[in-house]
């Protein structure tokens, strides 16, 4: 505060940015809590007993009241980020488990990852709260979209992968899984089936060696060198298919592997498909650490405001974005920022505002 000579002018600097009216704690502060939430898996009453040990009075009702309006600002980003990952041509999708409190115990939710790279291959990772894993969830995303869908053999993504939709591509990374724990009670005949796959694993590796990836040599290798391991592979599981009972462990996983054949090799038509499905896989296990740490979310709401957060947050992290810097920008920008320009503020493409 400044008073001019006279006496009579008072001058006052303005205040720090509130993310709202009469906000207590400053963008930074709200930042950090939903970033240790999400990527640090860290509960809130946690956070709100390592605040009070440095002196900072706050109670994890407090903390749980500052994610949740963190999340709802956020939640045109987030939403934002769905939409763009559904106009791209190649979308990986997974899928796990989310518990829920309800009257004397807690019920299973989804919490699903959809991810996909921008024309920069600057990686998108978007995640849907869901009340069940039917497949209304990937309609909500990827419905009247084309393209193709990496994914496992779940049921629930083939209301998109149809046609005139999404083409269906398969994991090699599941179909390993399946012949892996085959090994116990065929170990011959597992121990083959995998060398099989990492044949095909050792061509990826070549390509990713000599910066191949995604061309039209990636291509090449994959029309030749692959598809002749691929060959070998379908003839022999149609040849193994029939020395094992069907319901044995070998059987299942040489008839989920044949079952999806079609989608298993439609990678050999396209140098930017991964072989597997492993990026989906990963981007869950944050929420793998959350179900030990944090065991469940309130309620459908909370689900949500979880998962806006997880999208922003992984996104963040994938482009090499520290995430508390993000969003402590984003916190008071987004809220008048043009919605014309609101890719401007995604995790991937976001620049720090010359006044933060």
């Amino acid at each position: 505060m400044l008073r001019c000579r006279c006496g009579e002018t008072i001058i006052t600097a303005d205040g720090p940015a509130r993310v709202y009216d009469r906000a207590r704690f400053g963008p930074t502060f709200m930042a950090q809590v939903a970033v240790s939430k999400c990527a640090d898996a860290l509960p809130l009453y946690r956070q709100a007993k390592a605040y009070r040990r440095v002196g900072v009075q706050v109670d994890d009702s407090t903390l749980g009241d500052l994610f949740r309006r963190t999340a709802e600002i956020t939640r045109p980003l987030a939403d934002r980020l769905l939409e763009l990952i559904a106009e791209k041509k190649i979308v990986l999708a997974d899928e796990t488990t989310q518990r829920v409190q309800a009257k004397g115990k807690t019920r299973t939710a989804w919490l699903w990852s959809f991810i996909a790279r921008d024309e920069a291959e600057k990686e998108i990772i978007g995640y849907v709260f869901s009340r069940s894993r039917s497949g209304e969830t990937p309609v909500r995303v990827l419905a009247d979209t084309i393209g193709k869908l990496l994914v496992d053999g779940y049921q629930g993504y083939n209301q998109v992968t149809v046609p005139g939709g999404r083409e269906r591509a398969g994991c090699f990374a599941h179909v390993r899984r399946k012949f892996f724990d085959a090994q116990s009670t065929a170990p011959e005949a597992a121990k083959q089936a995998i060398e099989y796959i990492h044949d095909l694993y050792r061509i990826e590796r070549a390509a990713l060696d000599e910066a191949l990836l995604g061309t039209p040599e990636h291509l090449h290798m994959r029309r030749t060198e692959s598809a002749v391991i691929i060959e070998a592979f379908k003839a022999w599981l149609d040849v193994e298919r029939e020395q094992h009972p069907p319901k044995s462990p070998i059987g299942e996983a040489i008839r989920y592997t044949l079952g999806q054949w079609d989608a298993l090799t439609l990678f050999l038509t396209d140098p930017h498909l991964p072989i597997d499905n492993n990026a989906s896989e990963r981007a869950l296990r944050v929420a793998a650490l959350g179900r030990k740490n944090f065991l469940f979310v309130g309620n459908d709401e909370a689900g949500e405001n979880l998962a806006g957060l997880y999208s922003l947050i992984a996104t963040c992290e994938a482009n090499g974005v520290n995430p508390v810097d993000y969003l402590a920008d984003v916190l008071i920008r987004v809220q008048t920022h043009p919605a014309s320009r609101i890719d401007e503020l995604l995790p991937h493409n976001w620049r720090r505002s010359d006044t933060s």
